[in-house]
């Protein structure tokens, strides 16, 4: 229930904007990063699962999991979040199931991913505790096609590149994602990233910026 209360945001401390039942990840979703690469346009949305503990919101800190040692990745992304149960929807009635975007890090392990050169370990990789970071809010309303995704380590900037660079726009992502399986509200999916990723360092804040969201901020820590 909405109350006239204001409380400063620095007094109050931000949990995920959503509680998906999944977190779902695209890769190769972007023309320059395809590009780089030497990647061509898929098929279909190319995607991973990552596990819901994985989930942090902002200002909670990342942290390198005890059991792996190597190397631990920034990926700066836009997310859309579920607004309804979707099912087999066209690409015409996706954006009516889309309630809203966030700023997404989609934090990898690449040491664990080619661990084992029979299969590449993609939710492995992506779901130790604290690897999925969303936030700050979800905001809706919001023209995707002129969104900038920015994201600054230690203040410096790594990535800045524009959302309409993806290959599947996000109602075409949410369209054919939804004749794959049921999402339901609160469901995070992240876009994919675009070049610019990195590795983060114990020590390091790193920042995913969009302008009509907000920043999604995360500390990265050895436990």
């Amino acid at each position: 229930m909405a109350t006239d209360t204001i409380l400063p945001l620095n007094d109050i401390k931000l949990l995920t904007p959503s509680h998906p039942t999944k977190m779902i990840g695209l890769w190769n979703n972007f023309y320059s990063r395809a590009t780089e690469e030497g990647c061509e346009k898929p098929l279909h949305p190319l995607y991973f699962m990552k596990a819901n503990g994985s989930l942090s919101a902002t200002g909670q800190t990342i942290r390198q999991p005890p059991s792996y040692d190597g190397p631990v990745a920034f990926e700066g992304e836009l997310g859309i979040v579920i607004g309804k149960l979707c099912a087999n929807v066209s690409e015409t009635n996706a954006e009516h199931y889309i309630f809203g975007y966030t700023c997404v890090n989609d934090v990898t392990a690449r040491g664990v991913m080619r661990e084992d050169p029979s299969f590449v370990q993609w939710t492995r990789a992506k779901s130790f505790d604290t690897f999925g970071a969303v936030g700050p809010v979800i905001a809706t309303d919001l023209n995707v096609s002129t969104l900038e995704v920015r994201t600054l380590v230690n203040g410096i900037e790594q990535q800045n590149y524009p959302v309409n660079d993806m290959f599947f726009l996000p109602h075409q992502i949410v369209s054919r994602l939804s004749q794959d399986m049921t999402l339901y509200p609160g469901d995070v999916i992240a876009c994919g990233t675009s070049i610019g990723t990195g590795p983060m360092l114990p020590g390091c804040t790193v920042e995913v910026k969009i302008e009509g969201i907000g920043t999604l901020v995360n500390d990265f820590k050895q436990s």
